[in-house]
């Protein structure tokens, strides 16, 4: 058994079918099944993508058609390819048991075929199934045991956002909501890392994902992950997420949680951000005195820690702050199509490129940029209430 290294982002939405009609209506029209497959392949040069609206009846027309076509194929181990990408279907869900509030849940199923019929299933318990992220009228257990029993994997999504998630809206502890045996992986978000959730034991026996969420093209691969598999397919992403076989998660790439548009809590009334070096603030401004205060992600995980320093796993992968080229001062659309033309991928530029050949293609001040952005070494002026943070020039 040989493994390789592949990078995956699992969390991309649909904007619009090809005949126009609405999946994700926040998200650009462009960004379609296909357009989504062959932007991560040929441009980002991501491995695995997971595309979380494939319930849609909408866009499974399309995946038949380019089935039919011969442009995609259906992988034995679950997932189709496109060229050099695997695409993992899957479906954002959002729940609210009584008592709770609002949470969204990703289920990844392995087949198409296994995808129809929890559309079928999906459609005695939502309103417009041809939407994405809609509320379904079930308990999140009953979801969460109709995915597992279809062979699918359930992942709690951007688990720390104020707006839709297990522990910013909806509870204090994910056991509230699910079976906490029947989770397979849970997603940090933009606005979180590895350390902030050590605060919370109950999320210690799981691995962690650093996905996109994206809802444009440019945003796919701004968060991934690198894993350890033999083949990319969905049979060896279980094993991954599972940590079976050697198949693990090797590393996290994700936003420095500073850039993340939550990252600490934000006044409407005076526009001020409470970074670190104000105290933390759970009720009024600490500048104007105003209630109307949208938490941060991290004053919300030092609110319900159950710890007071985090723990990091020993098996817990390296998680490393990664810059997206959008956040780059200066990298502008030529600049991109040089280093593209000269590099052939994202994925190639942000990690294989060295310095030399960055500032033979681009300049040195690009150059400077990017390699600093591996190591860290970047300065970063905090995200809060919706926006996001940035890259201090």
């Amino acid at each position: 058994m040989s493994l390789q290294d592949y990078y995956a982002d699992l969390h991309i939405h649909i904007g619009r079918t090809e005949e126009g009609e609405a999946v994700k209506i926040s998200a650009a029209k462009n960004l379609t099944f296909y357009n989504i497959a062959q932007e991560a392949s040929e441009r980002k040069g991501i491995d695995i993508v997971g595309i979380i609206d494939c319930h849609s009846p909408g866009v499974q027309r399309e995946m038949v058609h380019y089935l039919e076509r011969g442009d995609m194929e259906e992988l034995d181990g679950g997932g189709i390819r496109y060229h050099h990408t695997t695409i993992i279907l899957g479906c954002e869900i959002e729940v609210r048991d009584p008592g709770l509030g609002t949470a969204h849940l990703i289920a990844y199923l392995p087949k198409l075929s296994d995808m129809l019929q929890f559309t079928d299933w999906l459609g005695n318990y939502m309103k417009n199934v041809n939407l994405s992220s809609q509320r379904i009228y079930t308990t999140a257990r009953e979801l969460q045991r109709e995915v597992i029993d279809r062979g699918g994997l359930m992942v709690p999504a951007h688990i720390f956002t104020p707006h839709k998630s297990v522990y910013g809206s909806c509870s204090t502890r994910m056991e509230h909501l699910l079976d906490l045996d029947g989770i397979t992986a849970v997603e940090l978000g933009l606005s979180a890392d590895s350390v902030m959730a050590g605060y919370i034991s109950e999320l210690d026996r799981y691995t962690f994902l650093t996905n996109s969420d994206a809802h444009s093209l440019p945003k796919i691969g701004r968060e991934y992950n690198k894993l350890a598999l033999e083949r990319p397919t969905f049979d060896e992403l279980r094993k991954a997420l599972n940590r079976e076989e050697g198949r693990r998660v090797l590393a996290n790439y994700g936003l420095n949680p500073r850039l993340g548009k939550y990252h600490r809590t934000y006044c409407s009334s005076c526009n001020h951000i409470l970074d670190e070096q104000h105290a933390i603030a759970t009720e009024r401004c600490l500048y104007c005195g105003s209630t109307k205060l949208v938490n941060g992600v991290m004053d919300r995980i030092l609110d319900i820690a159950d710890r007071d320093e985090p723990v990091i796993p020993a098996d817990r992968p390296p998680y490393h702050y990664q810059v997206p080229l959008e956040y780059i001062p200066g990298l502008g659309p030529k600049t991109l199509h040089r280093l593209l033309a000269r590099f052939g991928t994202e994925m190639n530029m942000l990690h294989r490129a060295a310095y030399e050949e960055l500032a033979e293609a681009a300049g040195e001040t690009i150059a400077r940029y990017l390699t600093d952005a591996r190591s860290g070494k970047l300065r970063l002026a905090t995200g809060g209430g919706g926006k996001y943070g940035k890259v201090e020039a």
